[in-house]
Protein backbone atom coordinates (compact mmCIF):
# COMPACT_ATOMS: atom_id res chain seq x y z
CA UNK A 1 0.00 0.00 0.00
CA UNK A 2 1.29 3.46 -0.96
CA UNK A 3 0.98 5.72 2.02
CA UNK A 4 1.10 9.72 2.87
CA UNK A 5 4.52 8.88 4.48
CA UNK A 6 5.99 7.79 1.56
CA UNK A 7 4.69 10.41 -0.77
CA UNK A 8 5.30 13.19 1.26
CA UNK A 9 8.20 12.05 3.52
CA UNK A 10 8.50 11.06 7.47
CA UNK A 11 9.19 14.66 9.05
CA UNK A 12 5.28 15.94 8.48
CA UNK A 13 2.69 15.71 10.72
CA UNK A 14 0.58 17.57 9.44
CA UNK A 15 -0.84 19.79 6.17
CA UNK A 16 -1.43 23.26 6.30
CA UNK A 17 -3.64 24.94 3.53
CA UNK A 18 -2.87 28.67 3.41
CA UNK A 19 -5.19 30.80 1.57
CA UNK A 20 -4.13 34.75 1.32
CA UNK A 21 -6.15 37.66 0.24
CA UNK A 22 -5.57 41.54 -0.04
CA UNK A 23 -8.87 43.20 0.60
CA UNK A 24 -7.91 46.36 -0.87
CA UNK A 25 -4.41 46.96 -2.80
CA UNK A 26 -2.60 43.71 -3.86
CA UNK A 27 0.80 44.36 -4.81
CA UNK A 28 2.00 43.03 -8.20
CA UNK A 29 5.70 43.28 -8.17
CA UNK A 30 8.75 43.65 -5.52
CA UNK A 31 8.19 47.99 -7.47
CA UNK A 32 4.88 48.13 -5.41
CA UNK A 33 6.55 47.46 -2.21
CA UNK A 34 9.63 49.80 -3.28
CA UNK A 35 7.16 52.72 -3.72
CA UNK A 36 5.09 52.02 -0.23
CA UNK A 37 1.92 50.50 -2.06
CA UNK A 38 2.03 47.83 0.69
CA UNK A 39 -1.20 45.81 1.80
CA UNK A 40 -3.46 48.02 4.25
CA UNK A 41 -5.08 44.74 5.28
CA UNK A 42 -3.75 41.23 4.88
CA UNK A 43 -6.43 38.22 5.41
CA UNK A 44 -4.89 34.60 6.13
CA UNK A 45 -7.81 31.30 6.12
CA UNK A 46 -5.31 28.20 7.30
CA UNK A 47 -6.55 24.68 8.22
CA UNK A 48 -4.63 21.99 9.33
CA UNK A 49 -5.23 18.28 8.04
CA UNK A 50 -3.65 16.27 10.05
CA UNK A 51 -1.31 13.62 8.45
CA UNK A 52 -3.00 10.53 9.57
CA UNK A 53 -6.39 11.84 8.34
CA UNK A 54 -5.12 12.28 4.31
CA UNK A 55 -5.67 9.49 1.58
CA UNK A 56 -3.00 6.66 1.57
CA UNK A 57 -2.90 6.37 -2.14
CA UNK A 58 -1.50 8.55 -4.65
CA UNK A 59 -4.08 8.77 -6.73
CA UNK A 60 -6.65 9.66 -3.85
CA UNK A 61 -3.58 12.40 -2.41
CA UNK A 62 -4.00 13.90 -6.03
CA UNK A 63 -7.56 13.89 -6.19
CA UNK A 64 -7.63 15.25 -2.34
CA UNK A 65 -5.09 17.99 -3.65
CA UNK A 66 -7.25 19.21 -6.49
CA UNK A 67 -10.02 19.10 -4.32
CA UNK A 68 -7.99 21.80 -2.04
CA UNK A 69 -7.19 23.67 -4.53
CA UNK A 70 -11.24 23.71 -5.77
CA UNK A 71 -12.24 24.83 -2.46
CA UNK A 72 -9.51 27.87 -2.17
CA UNK A 73 -10.11 29.51 -5.68
CA UNK A 74 -13.99 29.13 -4.47
CA UNK A 75 -12.77 30.89 -1.29
CA UNK A 76 -10.73 33.75 -2.86
CA UNK A 77 -13.94 33.96 -5.29
CA UNK A 78 -16.40 34.71 -2.60
CA UNK A 79 -13.94 36.87 -0.87
CA UNK A 80 -13.27 39.63 -3.62
CA UNK A 81 -16.93 39.12 -4.85
CA UNK A 82 -18.19 39.66 -1.77
CA UNK A 83 -17.44 41.10 1.92
CA UNK A 84 -13.69 40.98 1.79
CA UNK A 85 -13.79 38.77 4.23
CA UNK A 86 -13.19 34.80 5.18
CA UNK A 87 -16.14 33.27 6.79
CA UNK A 88 -15.04 30.78 9.13
CA UNK A 89 -15.59 28.42 11.83
CA UNK A 90 -13.21 28.12 14.81
CA UNK A 91 -11.23 29.99 17.07
CA UNK A 92 -9.59 33.12 15.23
CA UNK A 93 -6.36 34.93 16.70
CA UNK A 94 -6.00 38.75 16.54
CA UNK A 95 -2.75 39.90 16.63
CA UNK A 96 -2.11 43.42 19.04
CA UNK A 97 -2.78 46.33 17.36
CA UNK A 98 0.01 48.00 16.10
CA UNK A 99 0.45 52.30 16.02
CA UNK A 100 0.84 54.21 12.79
CA UNK A 101 4.36 55.74 14.46
CA UNK A 102 5.75 52.44 15.35
CA UNK A 103 4.80 51.08 11.76
CA UNK A 104 6.50 54.15 10.36
CA UNK A 105 9.46 54.32 12.94
CA UNK A 106 10.25 50.28 12.02
CA UNK A 107 9.97 51.28 8.44
CA UNK A 108 12.15 54.08 8.34
CA UNK A 109 15.54 52.04 10.43
CA UNK A 110 14.70 49.42 8.08
CA UNK A 111 15.54 51.05 5.62
CA UNK A 112 18.41 53.12 7.02
CA UNK A 113 19.72 49.71 7.76
CA UNK A 114 19.84 48.22 4.51
CA UNK A 115 21.21 51.58 2.82
CA UNK A 116 23.75 51.41 4.99
CA UNK A 117 24.58 47.78 5.54
CA UNK A 118 24.14 47.43 1.53
CA UNK A 119 26.88 50.23 1.20
CA UNK A 120 29.07 48.94 3.62
CA UNK A 121 28.69 45.46 1.69
CA UNK A 122 30.09 47.42 -2.02
CA UNK A 123 32.77 48.84 -0.06
CA UNK A 124 33.82 46.32 1.52
CA UNK A 125 33.84 44.14 -1.88
CA UNK A 126 35.79 47.45 -4.13
CA UNK A 127 38.22 48.08 -1.32
CA UNK A 128 39.06 44.75 0.35
CA UNK A 129 40.59 41.80 -2.06
CA UNK A 130 39.97 38.60 0.01
CA UNK A 131 36.33 40.01 0.23
CA UNK A 132 36.38 40.70 -3.33
CA UNK A 133 37.67 36.95 -3.46
CA UNK A 134 35.00 35.63 -1.19
CA UNK A 135 32.24 37.50 -2.91
CA UNK A 136 33.64 35.76 -6.53
CA UNK A 137 34.33 32.56 -5.29
CA UNK A 138 30.52 32.55 -3.57
CA UNK A 139 29.03 33.05 -6.69
CA UNK A 140 30.94 30.71 -9.25
CA UNK A 141 30.03 28.32 -6.22
CA UNK A 142 26.43 28.56 -6.08
CA UNK A 143 26.10 28.65 -10.04
CA UNK A 144 28.29 25.88 -10.41
CA UNK A 145 25.81 23.52 -7.69
CA UNK A 146 23.03 24.82 -9.03
CA UNK A 147 24.00 23.66 -12.86
CA UNK A 148 25.50 20.37 -11.50
CA UNK A 149 23.55 18.98 -8.84
CA UNK A 150 19.94 20.94 -9.25
CA UNK A 151 20.52 23.29 -5.98
CA UNK A 152 21.95 23.60 -2.45
CA UNK A 153 18.40 21.71 -1.23
CA UNK A 154 18.87 18.45 -3.37
CA UNK A 155 22.76 18.53 -1.88
CA UNK A 156 20.99 18.98 1.42
CA UNK A 157 18.16 16.19 1.03
CA UNK A 158 21.23 13.86 -0.27
CA UNK A 159 23.09 14.41 2.75
CA UNK A 160 20.35 13.85 4.93
CA UNK A 161 19.61 10.66 3.25
CA UNK A 162 22.70 9.15 3.10
CA UNK A 163 23.70 10.04 7.17
CA UNK A 164 19.21 9.15 7.66
CA UNK A 165 20.46 5.53 6.01
CA UNK A 166 23.91 5.02 7.45
CA UNK A 167 23.11 5.67 10.80
CA UNK A 168 26.69 3.43 12.45
CA UNK A 169 28.31 6.63 10.82
CA UNK A 170 26.79 9.07 13.22
CA UNK A 171 27.38 6.78 16.12
CA UNK A 172 31.29 6.76 15.40
CA UNK A 173 31.51 10.67 15.28
CA UNK A 174 29.68 11.22 18.50
CA UNK A 175 32.17 8.54 20.15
Amino acid sequence: MFSSFQILGKNLDAVHDITVAYPYNIPQTEKHLLLGDFPKEIHFHVHRYPIDTLPTSKEDLQLWCHKRWEEKEERLRSFYQGERNFHFTGQSTVPPCKSELRVLVVKLLSILYWTLFCSAVCLLICLYSPVWWYFIISIVFFVLQERIFGGLEIIELACYRFFYKHPHLNSKKNK
